[in-house]
């Protein structure tokens, strides 16, 4: 399954008022929700949390890039030599 892991490193750092802020909030929990709404999932593992999606497709018309190892990220292309 396609994901990525998330890291909020200060999603308010650059803002100067707290209008700023709160718009700055608003703006990630409308894209969380649009997200949860296309069918990705929170993943949380003992160190980190990943974002998950169950279609790579979805997952890469997103713009986000797998983090899976290299052998899961593989496509199968069938021999047609057979």
């Amino acid at each position: 399954m396609s994901y990525f892991t998330w890291k909020e490193a200060g999603l308010t750092s650059d803002c100067a008022s707290l209008e700023s802020m709160g718009s700055r909030f608003e703006e990630a929990a409308s894209l969380m929700r649009r997200m949860a709404k296309e069918g990705f999932h929170l993943e949380r593992t003992t160190q980190e949390q990943r974002i998950t999606h169950p279609d790579e497709s979805v997952f890469e018309a997103w713009g986000f890039i797998s983090e899976e190892p290299p052998v899961r990220q593989l496509t199968l292309i069938p021999d047609l030599n057979i």
